[in-house]
C-alpha cells in the first residue's frame, strides 16, 4: 500500500504548528499548534478531524514542554491516541517549512546531512527564523530516520525573479560576498494564491497574469506572470515593502545612519525598532488591523493615519506591478486582513479604475471561507478574495517530490 500522509511543521523560535494531511484527497487529519515552548505554561492544542478522536474536537494540554523535542514528542503522542501516530506505515514524509533558501534552494529538497548543513549556513541572512527552522528538522530526522524529510523554502518560489528585479544597485563585490540581493518571503503563500486565481478565473495558470496580496501581520506582494514570479516586495529580509502590523516597509536607507549618529541607537536597537515597533504599531500603538479601523472609525487621528498610510503603500505596489506585468488578469488579496477587511480592499482599490480595477461593493462586504470574485462585472480587471493554504501547498510539493 502507498503511503500517502504528509506531517508539515512550522517549526518557530518558541512553537511549533503543524498538519497531518492525506495526499491521497488533500484532506487533513489533524491539526495544532505547541506554543511557549521552554516554559512552564507552554499549551498545546490539537484537533483530529478525522475518526473517533474528531467527535471529541480540540483536546488542549497545559504545562511545561522543555524543548522541541519535547514538543514533538507530545504531538507525535497526540497523533497516536487518534491513531496517526508518526509510526504509522501511512506516513510517506515530513515536510518542513524554511524561511530562508538563498540562491542555493529554489525547489523542494529532501534533506541529507550536506543539506541540512547549508540551511544553518543561511542562519546570518534569517537569524530569527533558520535556527528554529533547522532545530525541527533534527528533532524531526531523529523520530523518523527511515523517511525524506524535506524543506520548502519561502524564498523559493520568488528564485525565477529576472536579475535586475533581484538585485540591488550597490557594489557588485560586496553584494555577492555578503550574498545582498531580493529574496522575496511568503513563497508557498504566493504560489498556492496565484494558481487559486487562474484556477477561479477558469483559465490555464500559464495564461495568467495576478498580482497577489498577502495581507497579514506580515504584508508582501508579489508580481506573478504565467505562474512565474517576476517581482516581490519583500527583499533580503521580511522587512522591505508594505507596511506591515510591526515592520515599516519600504524606508529610506539614511535614517539607519541618522538613527545612528544623530539618535545615537546601536545596530540592534535600530533592527528592533524597524522590525518590532515599527509599522501600525509604531505610528498608532496597535499592530492588529481590526483595532485599527475601529479607532479609525471613532476618529482617531494616529489609527487613521496608520490605516491611510497602510493603503497609500498598497497602491503605490498595485500600480508598479500593473506596470511590471503589463497586463494584469486579476488583483487577489490573501492572508489574514487580505482575507477579512473589506475596508482595506475598498480602499486600496478605490481610485485605481484607470487600471481596470472596480469593486461590487456588496459582494466584497460579503465574508466567506472561499475564493470568491468581487471585482464589478464591468471591471476589465478581476479583484479576487483567495483564502491561502500554505500547509496544503507545502504538502503537495513534498508529495510531488516523495511519491512513488
Amino acid at each position: 500500500m502507498t503511503a500517502t500522509r504528509v506531517l508539515v511543521l512550522n517549526s518557530g523560535s518558541s512553537s511549533v504548528k503543524y498538519q497531518l494531511l492525506d495526499m491521497a484527497d488533500s484532506s487533513r487529519l489533524a491539526v495544532g499548534l505547541v506554543e511557549r515552548i521552554g516554559e512552564d505554561t507552554s499549551r498545546l492544542v490539537h484537533e483530529p478531524l478525522t475518526g473517533a478522536g474528531a467527535a471529541g474536537g480540540k483536546r488542549e494540554r497545559l504545562g511545561p514542554i522543555a524543548d522541541h523535542e519535547a514538543a514533538l514528542q507530545a504531538v507525535a503522542a497526540e497523533l497516536a491516541a487518534d491513531g496517526l501516530g508518526l509510526d504509522s506505515p501511512d506516513l510517506a514524509a515530513v515536510g518542513h517549512r524554511v524561511v530562508h533558501g538563498g540562491t542555493r534552494f529554489t525547489r523542494p529538497t529532501v534533506i541529507e546531512d550536506e543539506v541540512l548543513a547549508e540551511i544553518r549556513s543561511l542562519v546570518p541572512l534569517a537569524p530569527l527564523h533558520n535556527p528554529a527552522n533547522v532545530t525541527g528538522i533534527e528533532v524531526a530526522r531523529g523520530l523518523r530516520a527511515d523517511i525524506p524529510q524535506v524543506a520548502v523554502f519561502d524564498t523559493a518560489f520568488h528564485a525565477t525573479m529576472p536579475e535586475y528585479a533581484a538585485r540591488y544597485a550597490i557594489d557588485a563585490a560586496t553584494a555577492e560576498k555578503y550574498a545582498i540581493r531580493r529574496y522575496g518571503f511568503h513563497g508557498t503563500s504566493h504560489a498556492y494564491v496565484s494558481r487559486a486565481t487562474a484556477e477561479l478565473l477558469g483559465k490555464p495558470v500559464q495564461d495568467v497574469n495576478v498580482i497577489v496580496l498577502h495581507l497579514g501581520n506580515g504584508a508582501s506582494a508579489s508580481a506573478v506572470r504565467g505562474g512565474v514570479c517576476v517581482d516581490t516586495s519583500m527583499g533580503l529580509t521580511p522587512l522591505e515593502g508594505l507596511v506591515m502590523g510591526t515592520r515599516s516597509g519600504d524606508l529610506d536607507p539614511a535614517v539607519v545612519f541618522h538613527l545612528a549618529r544623530v539618535g545615537g541607537l546601536s545596530v540592534d536597537e535600530i533592527d528592533s525598532l524597524l522590525n518590532k515597533k515599527s509599522g501600525l504599531l509604531g505610528m498608532c500603538g496597535d499592530n492588529d488591523m481590526r483595532e485599527v479601523m475601529r479607532r479609525a472609525g471613532e476618529g482617531d487621528e494616529a489609527a487613521a493615519t496608520a490605516f491611510a498610510t497602510y493603503v497609500h503603500r498598497l497602491k503605490k505596489y498595485i500600480g508598479a506591478y500593473s506596470a511590471v506585468l503589463g497586463r494584469v488578469d486579476a488583483v487577489a488579496f490573501t492572508a489574514g486582513v487580505g482575507e477579512n477587511a473589506h475596508q482595506v480592499r475598498a480602499a486600496a482599490v478605490d481610485g485605481l479604475a484607470e487600471l481596470g480595477l472596480a469593486l461590487d461593493q456588496e459582494a466584497n462586504a460579503l465574508r466567506s471561507q472561499r475564493p470568491r470574485l468581487i471585482s464589478a462585472e464591468y471591471a476589465r480587471v478581476a479583484v479576487a478574495v483567495v483564502p491561502t493554504d500554505e500547509e496544503l501547498e507545502i504538502a503537495t510539493q513534498v508529495y510531488e517530490l516523495v511519491a512513488p
